[in-house]
């Protein structure tokens, strides 16, 4: 679902307008509160022989200290909310608290509520995610506040998968190869940038347009885009050219 941009927070617009890794991850620390919650991690989903947390976690607002001691309590063996996340599809929201565990049928050891009750987190949402390569993560967001109604949710889950889309495209682009192109290709980039149209870059550079077009059509696979205007934004953006 996407959200329109009349439709929009000021978090979901600062999320559609972040352009760096660093600004996306700003926008992720500020989402939890949002909806009352602290903090946020998103980390790799785990598999069946994965044991401990904190190798899983790729950005989060705790710090790693609590991810140590997380796995030194084996919570990761003994959560009985593990098992869940495998099958999950949307966002799931539970408490720690006992009264409500027990309502909601889930068996949770005490050790493993109280682990994360003395470090101020009573709720959880944890969301599934998807990245364009087909790796799958999570995105967890815990506070103290009382059970997320189903707006809520509904709100969170689609401003989590904004974010994680806007963050899944910049870590792409990161791993861009930055000498994929090459010089003649980068030379009618900088012109096109530049306002130039094919027919003026081809007297400048002394070629044919149709070759002018060519180099342009190359770079826009090799940069997996799908017109020119988004060539040159990504090119700025990869300072591939200035």
């Amino acid at each position: 679902m996407i959200i329109t941009l009349e439709k929009q927070s000021p978090i979901g617009r600062e999320i559609s307008a972040a352009e760096t890794r660093e600004s996306i991850l700003n926008a992720l620390k500020k989402l939890p509160r949002e909806f009352g919650l602290k903090h946020f991690s998103l980390m790799r989903a785990p598999g069946p022989d994965d044991e401990a947390i904190e190798p899983l976690v790729a950005e989060s607002s705790l710090p790693k200290l609590f991810f140590r001691e997380l796995d030194s309590a084996r919570v990761m063996t003994l959560c009985p909310i593990v098992p869940l996340l495998k099958n999950i599809a949307l966002p799931l929201c539970f408490s720690y608290l006992e009264d409500e565990w027990q309502a909601s049928n889930i068996a949770m050891p005490k050790i493993v509520a109280n682990f994360f009750i003395n470090h101020g987190i009573i709720t959880s949402v944890i969301m599934p995610l998807q990245s364009r390569d087909g790796s799958m993560f999570l995105m967890r967001l815990d506070g103290d506040r009382s059970i997320l109604s189903l707006p809520e949710l509904n709100e969170l889950g689609m401003l989590t998968l904004q974010a994680f889309t806007v963050l899944d495209r910049l870590q792409h682009d990161d791993s861009v190869d930055k000498t994929t192109l090459t010089r003649r290709e980068l030379e009618v980039l900088r012109w096109t940038s530049q306002g130039k149209t094919s027919a003026e870059i081809a007297d400048i550079l002394s070629l044919s347009e149709h070759t002018v077009n060519a180099y342009l059509n190359k770079a826009i696979r090799k940069l997996n885009c799908v017109n020119r205007t988004q060539l040159v934004a990504k090119a700025l953006r990869l300072r591939m050219i200035t």
